[in-house]
C-alpha cells in the first residue's frame, strides 16, 4: 500500500450512475434452509423478505457465509458476526481467528512472538493461568488449540499451570462439558507425569461467568474474577469433573449457566488463585466476550466492580481483542491486518456514510466492517449511531429488540438526502436465536422483516437502491439434526434445540427504483460468499472495485 502507484481513486463504473442513495441491510443470523417447524424464518410472517425472494435469480440469490468463504479453516466452521462483517466490509478473504491461531500453533511461531516471551517471564517463579471457553464449537475457542498450547507452554518452561474453564452448551450440545473436562483432565495428568504441576483451578458457565459482552452485565465478569483471581466461589470441589457433574444435576441446570466454582485442596484452600508474578492468557480467539475480562485484568484504573486485589501479572490475549483500544497490549497471535476496506475507499471517493445498529451489533457495522478499526475514516463524511440495547434481560423476553428504532433511524438518514450509503444491522434473528426460544425467534424474524420494509419504503421514496443480506445463519434452523437431517431427541424424547450459528448460505437481494435497468446477478460465479458483496456495493455507488477484491455479484446487460 505504501508504493507510489497506490491511489485511493476508484475508476468510474462504465454503466452504473453515481449519486444514488444505497441502503445496505445486514439481517443478523438470517440463513436459508428447508422450510419446517424449526425454521423460524419460514414460520414467521415475513412478507417483505418473501417478496424479495420472488426476484430470484436476477435480484435474489444465495451466498456463502461460513468456512473458507470467510477465512475460517474448514467448511465445518460456522460463520460468525465478526468474520462475516469483516468479509462484507473488506471485499477480500482474510485468515481469521481460529485459522490464525491454527497457523501460529502449527508453525510454532506463537512461541517466538513478543506476546509469548512476555508471559514466559513468569514461568520461572510464577503460575501460568489459562482462562477460556472449554469447547470444540470453534466460535470462541477450540479444545485442540488449548491442548496444543498447554503442551507448548510446558515444552517452553512453564512449571505450574492452572486452567480456568468456562463451560459452553451454546455453540455445542448442552451436556458436552463433562466429556471436555475428562479430556482436559487426561492431558493435565500427562503433564503431571512430566513433573509439571498442572490442574483445573476454577470454572463456571459461559453466560453466567466471565463471558459477557458489550458491557451488558459486569456482574458476569465479577463472578469469574472472584473465582479465577480471588479463588472465591459459592461452590467448592476437589475435582472439576465432580464440580461439573454435581452442578449439572441441579434442577434447571445447564452448561451455559453453571454457577462459578473453585477447586480446593484437601485443606479446603483454592488450588489456583491469581497472584503477583503470575501470567494469565485468555485462550478465546474471538474478541467480543473477552474484552470485559481483558479490561479487568489489564486496566490499573478500573471501576466496574470491586476487584478486591489487582495482582501484578503478565497478561496476554490469544489475539488482540480491540485494535483501537490496543486491548490487551500483549497477545500471542497477531490479528489479520485488513487494509483498504470498502468503507475507506468510498470515503476517499466522496461517499457519505451513515451506519447504525443497537449496542449488541453496533461494533459489527462499524469496527468489524471497517477492518477491525474503531472510529471514523473521515468524521465529516460519516455518522455512526448506536441505539442502546435492553440490558439485564435475555433477548427472548423482548424479541423485537430495537429493530424498528434502527429502521426509523435509517429511514431518516435516507430521506435526509445527506448520505450516499445507509448501513444497518438488524440483530434479531441472531440474538434471539441464541436463546433457543423458537416462539420468540419467530417474533424476532417478523420484527426484522417489518424493519426491512420501513427501509425499503424509504428507498422507494428517495429513488435509491437497496442491498439486503445477512452475515451468517441461525434463526433458519433451531434444532440439532442427525446425519439424515431428522431432529435429534434427548433421552426424555424432547427435541434438542440448536442455539448456535449454522452452515447455511444467506440471501442477498438487490432492488429499488434507483437500480439501473439491466442490472442482475451474474450466473458465472459458482460459489460466491460475503466478500463478494463489497465490490457489488461499490458498483452500485458507480465505481469499479479494486482489482484484488473478490468479484462483484452483478452484471449490467444492455437494455
Amino acid at each position: 500500500m505504501g508504493s507510489p502507484e497506490f491511489s485511493w481513486k476508484l475508476a468510474d463504473h462504465p454503466k452504473l450512475p453515481k449519486g444514488k442513495t444505497i441502503a445496505v441491510v445486514v439481517l443478523d443470523g438470517w440463513g436459508e434452509a428447508t422450510p419446517d417447524d424449526f425454521n423460524c424464518i419460514h414460520k414467521a410472517d415475513t412478507p417483505t423478505m418473501d417478496s424479495l425472494k420472488q426476484g430470484a435469480p436476477e435480484r435474489w440469490r444465495l451466498i456463502k457465509a461460513h468456512g473458507t468463504a470467510v477465512g475460517l479453516p474448514t467448511e465445518d466452521d460456522m460463520g460468525n458476526s465478526e468474520v462475516g462483517h469483516n468479509a462484507l466490509g473488506a471485499g477480500r478473504i482474510y485468515a481469521q481467528g481460529a485459522k490464525l491461531v491454527d497457523l501460529a500453533l502449527a508453525s510454532g511461531k506463537i512461541y517466538e512472538g513478543e506476546g509469548f516471551k512476555y508471559i514466559q517471564q513468569s514461568f520461572q517463579n510464577g503460575t501460568l493461568h489459562l482462562i477460556g471457553l472449554l469447547s470444540d464449537g470453534g466460535v470462541h475457542s477450540r479444545l485442540d488449540q488449548l491442548q496444543l498450547l498447554l503442551k507448548g507452554c510446558a515444552d517452553h518452561g512453564a512449571k505450574r499451570i492452572r486452567v480456568h474453564i468456562l463451560t459452553d452448551g451454546r455453540d455445542v450440545l448442552d451436556g458436552s462439558s463433562v466429556g471436555f473436562v475428562e479430556t482436559l483432565e487426561n492431558d493435565l495428568a500427562k503433564l503431571r507425569e512430566r513433573g509439571i504441576d498442572a490442574q483445573i483451578a476454577s470454572g463456571g458457565g459461559r453466560m453466567y461467568v466471565t463471558m459477557d459482552r458489550y458491557e451488558n452485565d459486569w456482574e458476569v465478569v465479577k463472578r469469574g474474577w472472584d473465582a479465577q483471581v480471588l479463588g472465591e466461589a459459592p461452590h467448592k470441589f476437589t475435582s472439576a469433573l465432580e464440580a461439573v457433574k454435581k452442578l449439572r444435576a441441579e434442577p434447571k441446570s445447564n452448561d451455559q449457566y453453571l454457577p462459578p466454582f473453585v477447586i480446593v485442596d484437601e485443606n479446603g484452600k483454592p488450588v489456583g488463585p491469581v497472584v503477583d508474578g503470575d501470567a494469565v492468557v485468555t485462550i478465546n480467539f474471538r474478541a467480543d466476550r473477552m474484552v470485559m475480562l481483558a479490561k479487568a485484568l489489564e486496566y490499573e484504573d478500573f471501576d466496574k466492580f470491586d476487584r478486591v486485589r489487582f495482582p501484578k501479572i503478565h497478561y496476554a490475549g490469544m489475539l488482540q481483542y480491540d485494535g483501537e483500544l490496543k486491548l490487551p497490549s500483549h497477545y500471542l497471535v497477531s490479528p489479520p491486518e485488513i487494509d483498504r476496506t470498502s468503507g475507506e475507499y468510498l470515503v476517499h471517493n466522496g461517499i457519505r456514510t451513515f451506519a447504525c445498529s443497537e449496542t449488541v451489533k453496533f461494533g459489527h457495522v462499524t469496527f468489524f466492517w471497517n477492518g477491525n478499526r474503531s472510529g471514523y475514516f473521515n468524521p465529516e463524511k460519516e455518522e455512526y449511531v448506536e441505539i442502546p440495547s435492553d440490558i439485564g434481560i435475555t433477548f427472548n423476553v423482548k424479541p423485537k429488540m430495537k429493530a424498528i428504532e434502527i429502521a426509523e433511524k435509517a429511514k431518516d438518514a435516507i430521506l435526509s438526502g445527506k448520505f450516499h450509503q445507509v448501513r444497518v444491522n438488524l440483530p434479531n434473528g441472531d440474538m434471539v436465536g441464541h436463546t433457543g426460544d423458537i416462539e420468540a425467534t419467530v417474533v424476532a424474524c417478523k420484527a426484522a422483516d417489518e424493519a426491512v420494509k420501513i427501509i425499503i419504503d424509504a428507498i422507494e421514496q428517495a429513488g435509491g437502491v437497496y442491498v439486503i443480506t445477512a452475515d451468517h445463519g441461525n434463526a433458519e434452523d433451531m434444532v440439532k439434526r442427525d446425519k439424515k437431517g431428522k431432529p435429534l431427541l434427548d433421552k426424555n424424547g424432547k427435541i434438542q434445540i440448536l442455539t448456535s450459528h449454522t452452515l447455511q448460505p444467506v440471501p442477498i437481494a438487490i432492488g429499488g427504483p434507483g437500480l439501473a435497468p439491466g442490472v442482475r446477478f451474474r450466473k458465472d460465479l459458482s460459489t460466491p460468499g460475503l466478500a463478494n458483496v463489497a465490490a457489488t456495493v461499490m458498483n452500485l455507488h458507480g465505481f469499479e472495485a479494486p482489482s484484488d477484491y473478490e468479484p462483484t455479484l452483478i452484471e449490467v446487460l444492455d437494455v
